[in-house]
């Protein structure tokens, strides 16, 4: 006897649409997307004999070209007190001029600079170093000179007692008893499920509420990602952990006063589950790379669920460039044990896929785990990636 789906019912197709318009889900077939050709330079950046790359965490570009890049490396250290570990120094911001060539360090030794997570630069050539060890989100002035800090870096962090004599070392610690910060996505208390150091119950640092809604203000945990509307309002990705800390948007005004936070751990329309990036377009509606969820949701200024797009993979970093047709990068980021997936998607901001380039691995023109995508230019890009520890030029060739 011949079986048929019950999902392929009239009826059933039109619960089915009628359920996606409900979640803001397009449910519109999509086609395979279409291969981009492109160019990469993998050896862009000309770095001095005394300076290397680690991971790449953020990439940026400002209105002269310069490029910008926050990354993971430098002499990390920690100062273990009678009940508090003071964590300094891990990563560097580095600025290469238009040719790659090297220019300058910028805010070298700065307290909040620990273990970098993303790097933006807005319309006025500010920068911005979004720290996810420290929970910072720094502002630099065009001349390196801080103009704002967001967030507390958490100093009441727990020391574990230690292993006895001969015995094998303290959780978290490396061999020689060094803290070592947890990998990428996993690792620590955050990603087994419980509070990030220093966090009480659901809500954040001490506060109930609804798991992953922190308390108003600049109270983070592990900061993802910063952006800004036309005004200059501040949207900030606050919670890069899966399953533990902070899962919202804060907003707030262009001189930093909280405005209003959206957000909890969950995986329904509005809730959040490791966000990794946040981007804006022209009409101030907000796109959060929601990567726990394998979604992009796209809210208004106010934090209205408008849509999400939900047919790119695990988005990790996203961008959308200027101009009067905008488009949205993200990429579908490896794992870290894996070499699976990691190709980068162009989109149009209603969610259709334009095309795709790239595929993970360790070879010019593949990526290894992209954490940062730079689209001042929207043919060509600049890709932090985090297991290669490198910045690739992409040239994206015109189609014929």
């Amino acid at each position: 006897m011949r079986r048929t789906n019950p999902l392929s019912s009239p009826r059933s197709l039109r619960f089915l649409a009628l359920l996606g318009l409900a979640l803001g889900v397009s449910l519109r077939a999509q086609p395979s997307a279409p291969d981009i050709a492109f160019d990469s330079n993998a050896d862009f950046l000309k770095l001095p004999d005394t300076i290397h790359l680690g991971e790449a965490a953020g990439v940026a570009t400002n209105s002269k070209g310069h490029v910008f890049v926050y990354t993971r490396t430098g002499p990390a250290n920690a100062t273990v007190g009678a009940s508090r570990t003071f964590y300094k120094a891990g990563s560097r911001l580095l600025e290469f001029d238009q040719t790659g060539k090297f220019v300058r360090e910028i805010g070298a030794g700065v307290y909040g600079l620990n273990f970098a997570q993303a790097l933006r630069i807005d319309p006025q050539d500010n920068i911005w170093a979004v720290d996810q060890g420290s929970s910072n989100v720094i502002k630099f002035d065009p001349e390196g000179r801080i103009q704002l800090v967001l967030s507390r870096k958490p100093e009441a962090i727990g020391v574990r007692p230690a292993a006895p004599r001969g015995g094998p070392p303290p959780e978290g610690r490396g061999a020689e008893g060094r803290a070592a910060p947890p990998p990428e996505g996993r690792g620590g208390s955050e990603a087994r499920g419980g509070a990030p150091p220093g966090a009480g119950g659901g809500g954040g640092r001490g506060i109930p509420g609804p798991p992953g809604s922190g308390i108003p203000g600049d109270s983070f945990v592990r900061t993802a990602d910063v952006a800004w509307d036309r005004a200059g309002n501040i949207y900030v990705a606050d919670g890069v952990a899966v399953g533990g800390g902070n899962a919202r948007v804060a907003k707030f005004d262009k001189d930093g006063h909280f405005i209003k936070s959206w957000g909890a751990r969950g995986s329904e329309p509005g809730q959040f589950n490791s966000l990794h990036g946040i981007a804006l377009d022209a009409q101030g509606n907000v796109y959060v790379a929601d990567a726990g969820n394998k979604r992009i949701q796209v809210f208004d200024g106010d934090g209205t669920f408008k849509t999400a797009i939900a047919n790119v993979g695990t988005p990790y970093a996203v961008c959308i460039t200027p101009g009067a047709h905008q488009y949205l990068y993200t990429s579908n980021s490896n794992d870290p044990e894996t070499l699976d997936n990691g190709e980068i998607y162009k989109l149009e901001l209603d969610g259709r896929i334009v095309g795709k380039f790239g595929r993970a691995g360790k070879l010019p023109k593949e990526f290894g785990m992209v954490n940062s995508i730079d689209c001042r230019n929207e043919n060509e890009l600049y890709i932090g990636e985090l297991t290669n520890w490198r910045v690739q030029k992409v040239t994206l060739r015109a189609a014929r």
